[in-house]
């Protein structure tokens, strides 16, 4: 299985293991002086054998999100407590697999609308109608953020101007209990900033980013040879997008709860990538993450033939509930593009439902969301994968 690591993974294991080998030490030297003691007392206990109690298990931890998110154990947000989670929704988790849906609506010109409940919607799981049993607007429920960077040579000159409006709107749009990541991707995958709540920290990983369009062998980069990613036997890598959204999906959202989105910044076309779309759209769906993309073009670059990335990349955010927002190389709007995000993340609806179809058999069902009256636009994912429970 193909992994992102980090420096301080490594160094959180090591220091683990020493605390681990220094309490061994102790409790040894504790059992023998205890050990003594009684036999100098020469007391009778000391000759009966009694067994050590096991230690405490550790509480369950129980997920918000929907069947797909129960395969790893989520990741833990120092600073987010119990007391952020809903009533409604603790009630929901117990015993039962409850699926939750994100989505925004939007009148004809394509404004949020705010304000509407649960009455204004039907909700269907493969054709089946469903009960809705939670019902709210999510705008200041945790967001987990990551941001993908396309660093190929075909955005040499837009570069700069990506982390300049990107590291903004984290500023802009990031809140105290919120966590966000940083990847960039183009002959090889690096993971430039893991999950924090850290703006100065993500500003810095997205300077950090070089532009990375070398050609490399299979055995280069991060991915490695071997796990569910196929090794191409011949042929240099020019830009990794798929396997960067699948990476981003499997290693860093799949471990979390609740709303979760990545942002690519990218002209859309794939190089060399070992997967393909429909495996990137299917590690995203897995990991209920809602995917936008912004679509930065230096036309210069492709000359006469013009650039064809945008129809994958529709497929990716249609089926992931997020959309496409053309960029091009002006500044002005990537600002108005992440504004537009921005809004549309914290203007969310939320709805949560058990399916009346309990059998996790790890297919994909499809989820529609309609409006009972009005003419109105959801945007929503089209899906999810009824995965086993972890515990089964």
């Amino acid at each position: 299985m193909p992994k992102l690591h980090c420096k301080r993974c490594l160094a959180a294991g090591f220091f683990a293991l020493a605390m681990f080998s220094l309490m061994t030490l102790a409790v040894g030297t504790l059992a023998l002086m205890t050990l003594a003691l009684m036999t100098t007392l020469s007391l009778p206990a000391a000759a009966q054998n009694a067994p050590i109690p096991p230690p405490p298990a550790p509480p369950a931890v129980s997920s918000t999100g929907p069947t797909s998110n129960t395969n790893s154990a989520p990741h833990t947000r120092s600073n987010v407590d119990d007391q952020s989670q809903d009533q409604s929704v603790e009630t929901l988790k117990v015993n039962v697999e409850v699926v939750q849906l994100f989505f925004n609506v939007k009148d004809k010109r394509g404004a949020l609308i705010p304000n509407l409940s649960k009455d204004n919607f039907d909700l269907f799981e493969d054709g089946q109608p469903q009960s809705i049993k939670y019902f709210r607007a999510e705008s200041d429920l945790p967001l987990t953020l990551g941001i993908l960077l396309d660093t190929s040579g075909s955005q040499l000159r837009v570069l700069d101007m990506e982390k300049e409006v990107g590291g903004s709107f984290l500023e802009s749009t990031l809140r105290p209990k919120d966590e966000a990541f940083v990847i960039s991707f183009g002959t090889d995958i690096e993971l430039l900033q893991d999950f924090t709540s850290s703006v100065s920290r993500l500003r810095h990983a997205l300077n950090d980013a070089k532009m990375n369009s070398g050609g490399v062998s299979c055995s280069g980069g991060p991915i490695g040879p071997q796990g569910p990613i196929p090794c191409p036997s011949t042929g240099p890598r020019g830009t990794a997008l798929y396997d960067a959204v699948y990476l981003a999906s499997h290693d860093e959202l799949a471990h979390e709860v609740g709303r979760k989105a990545m942002i690519l910044l990218t002209d859309g076309e794939d190089e060399g990538s070992r997967l393909k779309i429909k495996d990137a759209i299917e590690a995203a769906q897995k990991a209920d993450a809602i995917c936008y993309v912004l679509l930065i073009a230096d036309r210069g670059f492709y000359g006469f033939g013009g650039f064809h990335g945008d129809f994958e990349m529709k497929k990716l955010t249609q089926e992931t509930g997020g959309r496409v927002i053309e960029v091009g190389n002006k500044i002005e709007k990537l600002r108005q593009a992440f504004d537009q995000i921005s809004k549309e993340l914290r203007s969310q609806y939320n709805a949560g439902y058990v399916p009346t179809n309990t059998t996790r058999d790890g297919s994909f069902r499809k989820v529609e969301i309609k409006p009972r009256q009005g003419d109105y636009k959801i945007q929503a994912r089209s899906g999810y994968y009824a995965t086993p429970r972890h515990e089964d």
